[in-house]
């Protein structure tokens, strides 16, 4: 069975992470959290520097700078209304995989956000892809309500993991 995630590794500094184990790890909690069997779907990801998610974040975002995950769903999933969960994809139970989306995530970001928040860069990196995967899904966080929703399963899903809640305590996540 080929991975759920196909990872891309641009920036060198990916390679002490162990970004593909930590991706694939991520996706396949995320969508089994969401009830979504792992096996049935793909996800394109971008191990990259944060030049090259500055100037993705440029050309997609209009953001000249750099972030720590950007996401690109294959479809529209977001619900009607806030606060409302997202109309997760059907996939028949035979046939090729569906994709999901694409996802690139910038080493150095990254890194740097986890030492602010004294966590290990692992666990950022799994939150982040957390967080990635949810996007592709539909989940958002521009309304107080989505965010909401989604920090939610972000918690959730990272606990299941045995990773602690990004969101509380003095070294919190920022996500942007």
């Amino acid at each position: 069975m080929p991975p759920l995630v196909d990872t891309l590794i641009e920036d060198p500094g990916w390679s002490e992470v162990g970004l593909e184990s930590l991706a694939e790890a991520a996706a396949q909690a995320a969508l089994s959290y969401l009830g979504l069997d792992p096996t049935r779907f793909e996800i394109a990801l971008l191990g990259c520097s944060d030049a090259r998610i500055a100037a993705l974040n440029a050309d997609f975002r209009g953001k000249p700078a750099p972030t720590n995950v950007l996401s690109w769903p294959s479809e529209d999933r977001a619900p009607q209304s806030p606060g409302l969960k997202p109309v997760l994809p059907r996939v028949a139970a035979s046939g090729p995989p569906l994709e999901l989306g694409d996802i690139a995530i910038a080493i150095g970001t990254c890194r740097a956000e986890a030492d602010v928040a004294g966590v290990p860069l692992s666990a950022h990196v799994s939150h982040l892809m957390v967080h990635g995967v949810l996007h592709l899904l539909g989940f958002d966080h521009i309304d107080d309500a989505d965010a909401e929703l989604m920090e939610a399963a972000e918690v959730a899903i990272l606990k299941g993991m045995g990773l602690p809640d990004p969101y509380s305590g003095a070294g919190a996540d920022t996500l942007v």
